[in-house]
Parts: C-alpha cells; structure tokens; sequence
C-alpha cells in the first residue's frame, strides 16, 4: 500500500515539496495544512489534495508521515506533534533556530521510531555526491582545504528577515552541513567576518548578507565558506576541494550546454536563476529518500544530529562576528 502524507505549508517551499510528493508514485499525498485560506485552496487544488487542519492530520490513523514546510517558528512544535502521535516526519531545516530548545527535546528527535529526516537537501545534489564519492576514493589524496561558495542572484525582501533566524541559520546552515558531510570532521574553531554589503534594509533589520567563514579542524584542515545575498549573476553553487595529490571541483550547471563563439569571444548561456530550479533534482530525491524511509528500506540521512551540528556552528559564527575573535567548540 502506498503511503498517505500531509503537507504542511504551502509557502514557497511547501509548494516545491508538495507538488514532488504529488509527482512521487511512492507517496499518496492526502491532505494540505495552510492557514491562509486562498493559498491553501489554489494548491490544493493543483496537487489533488484536500485541506484539513493540523489537529486533523494528527489524528487521521491512516496518515503515515507528515512533510514540514511551515514557518521556521513552527518547525519544531509540529515535527514533535507529528512524533508523538507516531507519524513519520519530513521537516524543511532548520529544525529549530534556538540550540537551548533543540537539546531539550533531543531524547524525542533521537528516537528512530517514528523517524525524523530533515532536509539538507544539497547532499541529494547529483554533482555534489559525485564530489563526495571522489573524495572517498582517494582521487586527490588526502583532503586539506575546502572551499564553499554559495551567493543567492539577489536578497530577499526585508520582511523576510526578522523571522528569517539570520544569514548563519538560515543560510549559511546549508553550506556548514555541506562542510560536516564532506569533511567528515567537527570544527575545532570558527572564525567568521559578515557585513551588510547588499541592501541597507537587512542592517536595520537586524542582519548582514556578506560573509566569510573558515572552519578550522583538529586534523589542521580548513574550511572557507563564502556567502553572499546578492552574486549580480545567478545562483552561484560550487565547491572546490585540495587534496594532497590534487582537486576536485563541482561547479555551476547552466541552463543549456548551447555555447557561441565568434571573433569577439565565446557566449555560454548562464547558471540557474533561482534554488527551485538549480536544485530541481535533489528536491525531487529527497522526497524519494522519504518514500524509502516509509517503506522501512532507509534511515534517514539527517535527522537531530546533523541539525544540530548545523546549529552549532550557526551559533558560533554569530558570536565570532559580534567579538572579532573565533570561537572554539567542543570536539568530543
């Protein structure tokens, strides 16, 4: 029997998520939780679901697991909500924007029955698992450096930013699950400069939207991390790893593999405007990944522990920016 699933959301990202479960054969998307009446009928609609209530979802016995694309404030009342009923939980990151409340339910989001995946969803990225599975086979030695490049084509609206968590949780978060998955190591030290380069707005909004990180290993590796709000080019996406017998690179995809070339020089067509479409297939695996968790033929890929990790160095990095000093962590 195929699995039934609510989505809660129908956001920008409840939307990506919901028609990908409505695409999936191995998901039977049933109902559609938003508490914007319009928003909630449109999508609905599209994805042949019908709209019902959170406490409604919760009780439906049938119902086995739940995708999470709320509000980030949400994330993590509903995620244990879903748990204690025993539906299976897809959650969009981060799971929670406050370390103190993230440990204090560790014992329910450790559990792996029912189980939670939260979705860092660049570990689906083909290219990406292409790197990763290079540098497992020891194509360039072993790893020293590494280098995470991740720039939106432009910011957000400054509303977004007040319930946003901030640039280190909501965005850098991504690039340090990135560095824990490729690494393999904890961060020793963080050190992290950030200033508001982009748009006045997100400074009196209470946020940056440059920054740089270096992630500093026990090994002696390091980790450089580069982000920006704004690339003025597209959604810029690469990562570059130095071995020591080589490097390994993934870079930006194109639109189309369509080049020109004339006496005034080569035209390529440009890298992906947007998240939705540069990481069209990893969102489309992810949801696959929770299909075989439904199944009872995966475990999740990450769950309490990497949101954590992610967490973590979100934190540090914050502090490292308000003292102008780095900050050690726990290694243990």
């Amino acid at each position: 029997m195929i699995p039934k699933v609510a989505l809660i959301g129908a956001g920008r990202m409840g939307a990506i998520h919901g028609r990908n479960a409505a695409a999936n054969p191995s998901l039977d998307l049933v109902y559609l939780v938003e508490s914007r009446p319009e928003a909630a009928a449109g999508l609905a609609a599209e994805l042949g679901c019908r709209t019902a209530t959170f406490a409604e979802v919760l009780v439906d016995p049938g119902l086995a697991g739940v995708i999470i694309a709320s509000p980030t404030s949400a994330h993590l009342d509903m995620v244990l909500a879903a748990l204690r009923v025993g539906k299976a939980v897809f959650c969009e990151k981060p799971l929670d924007l406050e370390l103190d409340r993230l440990r204090a339910a560790e014992a329910e989001l450790k559990a792996v029955d029912p189980p939670l995946y939260v979705a860092f969803n660049r570990r689906f990225d083909p290219h990406f698992q292409a790197l990763k599975a290079k540098l497992a086979s020891g194509a360039i030695g072993s790893l020293e450096t590494l280098h995470l490049i991740s720039h939106d084509p432009a910011p957000p609206p400054p509303s977004f930013i007040p319930t946003s968590g901030g640039l280190f949780r909501d965005f850098t978060i991504h690039d340090f699950d990135m560095a824990g998955w490729l690494v393999d190591e904890t961060p020793a030290d963080v050190f992290a400069w950030a200033e508001c380069l982009v748009d006045p707005a997100i400074a009196e909004a209470g946020d940056v939207d440059t920054a740089r990180v270096i992630l500093r290993y026990a090994s002696g590796r390091i980790c450089v991390i580069s982000n920006t709000r704004r690339s003025g080019y597209g959604y810029d996406q690469r990562v570059e790893a130095y071995g020591s017998r080589g490097a390994a690179m993934a870079g930006n995809p194109h639109i189309s593999t369509l080049e020109t070339w004339t006496e005034a020089g080569a035209l390529a067509a440009p890298i992906f405007a947007s998240f939705p479409a540069r990481y069209a297939q990893s969102y489309r695996a992810e949801l696959d990944h929770f299909a075989d968790i439904l199944a009872g033929s995966a475990a999740p890929l990450t769950g309490y522990e990497a949101s954590l990790r992610a967490l973590v160095l979100a934190d540090a990095a914050g502090r490292s920016v308000k003292s102008g000093a780095p900050v050690a962590l726990e290694t243990t």
